[in-house]
């Protein structure tokens, strides 16, 4: 459920999130059947603004929305889901399949935290364990059940550890690793193209650990982490009432509900 008082409410305002967000796409791609499950059923090449968007929503509603709201998407994507099917090796998968749910989860909830922890966050190891008990709510939107779901950093590497015999380089993972370099945007977004490349897409690559970008099998940048430093201490220079303009606003709109004295701010961590 939101809470204000949470890990989750404070960190997920940092906007390192962005770059965490799509690490995390990265990382998905690894597993199989979960790529597979994107590349054949997705419009994300059509709508590359809109797939990033959708995701990004879906994220910060079940951090800062209202239950009704979390409740609403919840069933949307729960509903999505048990009606696709993906193919790999020419056997037909149900994209609902609760090792795929949790893949998904964990890669994200972990680009999360590893990220905004190089980025300079500055999480304890209490805070990090505490950030992955609460993201187990986040499972059960797509429905999984809690106990299923590692909930301390520590149990968190174990099944990374224990998922690595099952990743690999796909021709679908090449088709997201390009895909995340260079959306095929239109109209003028398109002429940032080269700034997102080098800025942002590349980057979230390079962030990822080090077993995972040896799978990918492209060369990072050097000294990821002291660039993503860099980014995260630039885009804190943007005042917090303006970064929240951005969509899709959940953080916002929380504030505008419970009042100023939620406003996410790092002090407040527990």
């Amino acid at each position: 459920m939101p809470d204000p008082n949470s890990v989750s409410w404070q960190m997920h305002a940092d906007p390192t999130m962005w770059i965490a967000g799509i690490a995390s796409l990265y990382l998905q791609a690894l597993h199989p059947k979960a790529v597979a499950g994107v590349v054949q059923n997705s419009n994300f090449r059509a709508d590359p603004l809109g797939r990033l968007k959708r995701t990004a929503d879906f994220v910060g509603l079940g951090v800062y929305g209202t239950d009704e709201d979390i409740a609403a998407a919840a069933a949307r994507v729960r509903a999505t889901h048990r009606s696709l099917r993906g193919v790999v090796d020419g056997r037909t998968f149900r994209v609902d399949e609760p090792e795929l749910l949790l893949w998904v989860h964990c890669s994200e909830v972990f680009c999360f935290e590893s990220v905004l922890s190089r980025a300079g966050y500055g999480l304890t190891d209490r805070q990090k364990d505490l950030y992955y008990a609460e993201q187990r709510f986040a499972a059960t939107l797509v429905g999984l059940h809690e106990d299923e779901v590692p909930g301390s950093r520590r149990e968190m590497l174990d099944y990374l550890e224990r998922m690595r015999p099952n990743l690999r380089r796909t021709d679908e993972s090449d088709v997201i690793y390009d895909f995340l370099h260079g959306p095929p945007v239109q109209g003028w977004v398109r002429h940032g193209l080269p700034v997102y490349r080098v800025v942002v897409g590349h980057l979230a690559y390079s962030v990822l650990p080090d077993w995972a970008l040896e799978l990918h099998g492209r060369e990072p940048y050097d000294r990821a982490d002291l660039w993503l430093k860099m980014l995260r201490r630039a885009a804190l220079l943007v005042p917090g009432k303006i970064r929240r303009l951005a969509p899709p606003g959940h953080l916002r709109h929380a504030i505008e509900r419970h009042g100023k004295h939620v406003t996410p701010n790092k002090a407040r961590l527990p």
